[in-house]
């Protein structure tokens, strides 16, 4: 390829006498993670609970829809916590801007679980808990893009895969801790419990790691101005237009990885509202789909390390893309426990795998100087456009079609916008990288 038609620029790799503060800093910044995906995503799986308690309705559907809605409103904050908190991560620092996310997801948790009933305090309630949701949209906004910066950053160029899939793996661990709490909850509580009281153990749950977390982060080293030894990455075109090519694919991307793992994330709502089957059951469904995701996700993080981020994307988005509407079939026709588990389990594990490849993929990049909140932010808008209103749609096409398989169209719409994005995506592996002694900066 012709010099004129490549850009040359400096990406982070980190001195091998600082490798060592990588399983640290990784460590820190995904428990932080943990945490407040924790915070944001425990109320999908009460959505029916908390919409009794505070969306009273004529009837149950519009009760559900009501606090659908209401998750819903989570996401219209994300984009700006993103382009506020990811562009105070790129001037400040990605420890304080992580910090500042994390305290703000704490307190708005905890007015969510103490918030009085509808039937106790009237309007005021729905009200609070709008609030809740919109200052929790603000703080995870801001959270996702420097946290994938920072991961990044504090790894070792041979390694950045693996470290960056630790931020989708760590949104499944914190789903799968809501679905463990959720199935405990329901397996040891009456009914009537659960409604009234139970949804709020699991939210209080979350408020008590305030302490923990802040001093978690607190203690993080940083990455942004850390002296860092040069890696030459040679790509096609020039720089303004390469960094916008990658956002606007970014953002198909994310879309589709959004809709995918919020349809996946409805499926305790839906299995009870839908299938008609036990809470047990279906929090079960849930929790064992997202165990299977942790697996999945740094699987595709240490696959693309070795084998390169497109071939890591592509494959398993092919095979997702062929298996979703036989799963979901199966699923619909037999109303089974093992359908559940067992298809839901399978198309989480090939399905998973390439967003881990993409994270790193997009984050290397992006220059620096704009990674955390040209991240956030894409990653916010899409989280905007496609997950807050993914659960809403779902659950109103399939009270207006009466078809159970309303979820398989819509996350095969998705896959295959995803697949399309993944295959115009540049290879940005560090095998691709050339280093050099005589970099002029």
């Amino acid at each position: 390829m012709s010099r004129q038609s490549t850009r040359e620029r400096l990406e982070p790799v980190l001195d091998p006498a600082e490798e060592r503060l990588t399983s640290r800093a990784v460590l820190g910044a995904t428990i932080g993670n943990i945490l407040e995906f924790y915070d944001f995503g425990t109320y999908s799986f009460f959505a029916i609970q908390i919409g009794q308690a505070f969306f009273p309705a004529t009837d149950s559907f519009a009760s559900l829809m009501l606090s659908l809605a209401t998750f819903g409103a989570g996401f219209v904050t994300r984009p700006i916590g993103a382009i506020v908190l990811g562009s105070y991560s790129d001037r400040a620092g990605r420890r304080p801007a992580m910090t500042a996310s994390f305290t703000m997801m704490s307190a708005a948790v905890l007015l969510l679980a103490i918030t009085p009933s509808y039937e106790t305090i009237g309007l005021a309630a729905p009200s609070l808990v709008v609030f809740a949701r919109l200052l929790q949209g603000f703080a995870l906004g801001g959270e996702v893009g420097p946290t994938t910066a920072y991961l990044m950053e504090a790894a070792p160029a041979e390694a950045r895969g693996l470290a960056v899939s630790f931020q989708p793996a760590s949104q499944q661990i914190a789903a799968t801790a809501g679905a463990l709490v959720g199935e405990i909850l329901s397996l040891t509580m009456t009914s009537e419990a659960l409604n009234a009281y139970g949804w709020r153990i699991a939210l209080l749950l979350g408020a008590a790691t305030l302490p923990f977390g802040l001093w978690l982060r607190s203690v993080l080293p940083e990455t942004l101005h850390r002296p860092e030894a040069p890696v030459l990455v040679t790509e096609p075109g020039g720089q303004s237009r390469a960094d916008r090519r990658i956002m606007c694919l970014g953002f198909v991307i994310l879309a589709s990885c959004t809709i995918t793992t919020y349809v996946t994330g409805y499926m305790t709502t839906y299995a009870m509202n839908t299938l008609h089957v036990s809470a047990p059951v279906a929090f079960g469904t849930t929790l064992i789909s997202n165990a299977v995701g942790i697996a999945a996700a740094l699987l595709g993080g240490l696959l693309a390390d070795r084998a390169g981020r497109r071939l890591i994307m592509i494959w398993p988005q092919v095979t997702a893309l062929l298996m979703t509407y036989p799963v979901f079939l199966w699923i619909a026709e037999s109303r089974s426990a093992f359908a559940l588990l067992g298809g839901l389990g399978a198309l989480t594990l090939i399905g998973t795998i390439p967003y881990s490849a993409f994270y790193v993929s997009m984050a290397e990049g992006l220059p620096r100087n704009i990674r955390g909140g040209a991240f956030a932010t894409i990653y916010a808008f899409a989280i905007v456009v496609f997950g807050g209103t993914a659960q809403p749609i779902v659950t109103w096409l399939i009270h207006l079609t009466g078809s159970a398989l309303v979820p398989a169209w819509y996350m095969l719409f998705a896959s295959a916008a995803g697949l399309f994005a993944m295959l115009m995506m540049p290879e940005t592996a560090p095998r691709n990288f050339r280093p050099t002694k005589n970099d002029p900066s």
